[in-house]
């Protein structure tokens, strides 16, 4: 059965694809032609952007449809960046200068006034309209004074888990795929996506 993940962020696709890997799925990354025009972030949450990407991308395949919308929350920053953590800066802005500007903000607070999560919604959609799954996960953490590590994406570099004592990017992919926000949300659609595929049978479609 196929399951579309609807995104073009190759590594986000990598995380998904081992998340989601043990699954009885074709997974298969969003095609060129069903990305364009780019899928609807109409917000104001997250969770209604994962739900509206993933509607769009199983109407315009024609197949089951996964999506996720994540974000870092600081509290210094009351909340922000949030659901503008991909653009608070602009389109052409990169990972590095996003995490540089997050550092810069809170260039003056000490560690106990750094706190900040990663929050993830995931929904799950087929080509008919219907939302079949929605569930968020949350990660708990610090911004660290510095970048660090060279593994992850987005903020990784900068984000502390007290639990590790390093960053999710000196983490490493095991175990980030095991504690993080995604991994997180992922949980709560496991079993409907399990059932799915059991009443499918196995039997799908290629995404058009």
């Amino acid at each position: 059965m196929v399951l579309v993940l609807a995104t073009a962020n190759r590594h986000k696709i990598r995380e998904l694809e081992a998340l989601l890997g043990d699954l009885p799925f074709q997974l298969c990354p969003l095609p060129a032609a069903a990305a364009d025009p780019p899928l609807p972030e109409p917000g104001p949450t997250l969770a209604a952007n994962a739900e509206a990407k993933a509607l769009a991308a199983a109407a315009r395949t024609g197949c089951l449809a996964l999506a996720d919308d994540s974000g870092l929350e600081v509290d210094a920053l009351g909340g922000e960046p949030g659901v503008w953590s991909s653009r608070f800066l602009g389109e052409e802005a990169t990972d590095s200068d996003r995490t540089a500007a997050i550092l810069a903000a809170l260039r003056t607070y000490p560690w106990h006034g750094r706190t900040a999560r990663f929050r993830c919604a995931v929904a799950v959609a087929d080509p008919t309209g219907r939302v079949l799954c929605r569930s968020e996960g949350v990660l708990e953490g610090f911004i660290a004074f510095e970048a660090s590590g060279t593994g992850g994406f987005g903020y990784d570099p900068i984000f502390f888990v007290p639990e590790l004592s390093r960053t999710l990017a000196e983490a490493g992919p095991a175990v980030k795929n095991r504690i993080s926000h995604r991994a997180q949300a992922l949980l709560g659609c496991r079993p409907v996506l399990a059932a799915l595929a059991a009443q499918a049978g196995l039997a799908g479609q290629s995404p058009a």
